[in-house]
């Protein structure tokens, strides 16, 4: 076994997988999983620029994932960096801060490769042949992943939860005009995703990160966020329009009460919920295969 560290920096979390991985047979055990909510893709959309703010956010984040790297001595870190650091102007600063804290540069990655990563890592342990749509919302970008053992087509578009959020959201609970708004975006995207992912085509529908995790838990009842509960749990097409209907209606302080749901999320998670209902309704999807493991996942495998 390698010991390894793979890190995921997104446009609204970062995260540290640190696993012991067999190079050959791909078995993993993780030794620590953990995430915190940065927000680097904070304005990205609208100024083209990683705001300062944002960037002291990650580079936080990284000094502890440092010392978590080095307390259980990982022999091996990749890091990689998705839709907010491609997008903007001065990733440069960006390159050079992760440089100078954890040693190694971030690849900052296509959305081709990051759906690649995340396909691997979400479908490691399921069993079957059946053709699979691996769904990965983020915060800047969402990823269409079609195939079985192995990727057959790919695509990344640019709805994500953060956004989306900055882009229509002006009230709260945002106006039924907003939300159209969010909505006429999901589906340009996915008509985009179509011309390339046969989307209409699998037989099983596989959903991960944030956006995903958390509709489920709440749609299972939770009384706290319990990822062994969530992994692999099955979210019918009712269930997720029903929650995203309660999302919707309800006010900043009435989704920050709702425990399953972190902080950080409180403000993007109805876009979020609204690109997973898009998705669900548009290839016919009776339920939602809800996946903890993903990008991250496919990162530790590809470092052993």
């Amino acid at each position: 076994m390698t010991r390894v560290a793979g890190i995921d920096c997104g446009t609204n979390s970062i995260r540290l997988l640190v696993a012991d991985v067999h190079p050959e047979t791909g078995d993993l055990i993780e030794l620590d999983r953990r995430m915190t909510i940065v927000r680097l893709g904070q304005g990205v959309d609208k100024t083209g620029r990683l705001a300062p703010e944002a960037l002291e956010r990650t580079f936080a984040a990284c000094r502890a994932y440092a010392e978590v790297i080095k307390d259980l001595g990982a022999e091996k870190l990749r890091f990689v960096a998705t839709s907010a650091s491609r997008d903007a102007e001065n990733r440069a600063d960006f390159v050079n801060g992760v440089v100078e804290i954890l040693g190694v540069e971030p690849e900052v990655i296509t959305g081709d490769q990051e759906a690649a990563f995340s396909f691997t890592g979400a479908t490691g342990e399921l069993h079957g042949d059946d053709r699979r749509l691996v769904v990965d919302i983020g915060g800047g970008s969402t990823e269409f992943v079609v195939g079985n053992r192995h990727v057959e087509a790919a695509r990344s578009v640019d709805i994500g939860c953060v956004r989306l959020t900055e882009r229509h959201v002006r009230h709260d609970p945002p106006t039924a005009e907003e939300a159209e708004a969010i909505r006429a975006d999901v589906r340009a995207a996915l008509d985009l995703a179509a011309g390339t992912v046969p989307i209409d085509t699998a037989e099983t529908l596989v959903g991960l990160a944030g956006s995903v995790t958390t509709v489920a838990a709440i749609a299972l009842g939770l009384p706290e966020y319990d990822s062994e509960k969530i992994h692999h749990a099955r979210i019918s097409a009712a269930q997720v329009a029903e929650v995203t209907d309660r999302l919707l209606a309800s006010t900043h302080a009435e989704r920050a009460a709702i425990p399953v749901i972190h902080p950080g999320r409180v403000d993007v998670i109805i876009a979020g919920a609204i690109v997973l209902r898009e998705i669900v309704e548009r290839v016919g999807a009776h339920e939602v295969v809800v996946s903890e493991h993903d990008i991250l996942d496919g990162i530790a495998l590809s470092v052993a």
